[in-house]
């Protein structure tokens, strides 16, 4: 994507100044030097630590992406408050206010960045008055991006998303992803909900390894529902906006409304085929992001 372009994105989809300058500011981000340190680390050695468990990885290109993101935006912003994976990780409070606020994932997919498999994304939403207002999700290796504003529409590129309006899940491509809890009980409950949708007969259920585009590919039409429990808030921010703006319902697994802190979330394209898998599927419990 040329920043050419991005001028007649922002004349398109915005008349106020303060609203285009944001979104502007966090496009600009994803396409400069921070995507290009994600893919040239892709290819190189990695040093990588866990967090909450043996398949919970962060490596030192997460912390680097994510620092440089924030000191651009705290120059700009400086008012502004942020919620960021490594730094929950390494302390500071996720608690989202009425403050504006900037939802950030540096590297999404980290387990497939150690292994160079290439589905990484690197994700900012932004929130005023807790309301997602909008998100950018940039696929590194791909030279995709996904952006929607809310009530402006969702794009990947200049190409307009619509999601899939299928209601029957025999008809159905689920994506899901396991989770960073692996213990024999979890793992039960995990692949027990795969077997309810596959018994439901589902067309069948994927895990690609990064939840970002895995919502992306539901936003763009290409699968028809994703339910996760285990993800976090900096995962669905900005996907939930690309979602919504591209006709598609995002809920909490319950059925009731999105609680973005919750660590749990139904995505599909139609409200019928959302509230089938809500039906179907067994909770799986992980802590509240906010509770950390």
């Amino acid at each position: 994507v040329g920043l050419w372009k991005l001028g007649n994105f922002f004349s398109q989809l915005f008349c106020h100044a303060k609203e285009s300058f944001l979104l502007q500011k966090a496009l600009e981000i994803l396409l400069e030097e921070r995507v290009q340190i994600i893919r040239k680390a892709l290819t190189e050695e990695k040093q990588v630590s866990t967090k909450t468990s043996a398949a919970d990885l962060v490596t030192e290109t997460d912390h680097f992406v994510e620092n440089l993101i924030i000191s651009v935006l705290k120059e700009k912003f400086p008012s502004h408050r942020f919620i960021a994976e490594e730094s929950t990780a390494a302390g500071s409070k996720c608690v989202l206010t009425d403050s504006p606020t900037w939802i950030i994932d540096p590297v999404d997919g980290t387990c497939n960045f150690v292994h160079r498999f290439p589905t990484v994304a690197v994700s900012i939403g932004f929130a005023v008055n807790k309301e997602l207002e909008f998100g950018v999700i940039y696929h590194c290796t791909e030279e995709r991006l996904y952006t929607g504003r809310r009530g402006q529409g969702a794009f990947c590129n200049d190409k307009r998303l619509q999601v899939s309006k299928e209601t029957d899940i025999s008809k159905a491509l689920i994506l899901t992803e396991i989770g960073p809890k692996r213990d024999p009980a979890t793992l039960k409950l995990f692949l027990g909900n795969i077997e309810r949708l596959l018994k439901a007969q589902a067309h069948g259920v994927r895990v690609i390894g990064s939840s970002t585009l895995a919502l992306c590919h539901l936003a763009s039409g290409a699968a028809d529902a994703y339910y996760q429990f285990g993800l976090h808030c900096w995962d669905l921010a900005a996907a939930t906006v690309i979602i919504r703006e591209a006709g598609g319902t995002v809920i909490d697994t319950s059925g009731g409304p999105l609680d973005l802190m919750s660590c749990r979330v139904i995505a599909a394209g139609t409200r019928e085929m959302a509230m089938f898998i809500a039906q179907e599927i067994q909770t799986i419990h992980y802590r509240r992001d906010d509770e950390n």
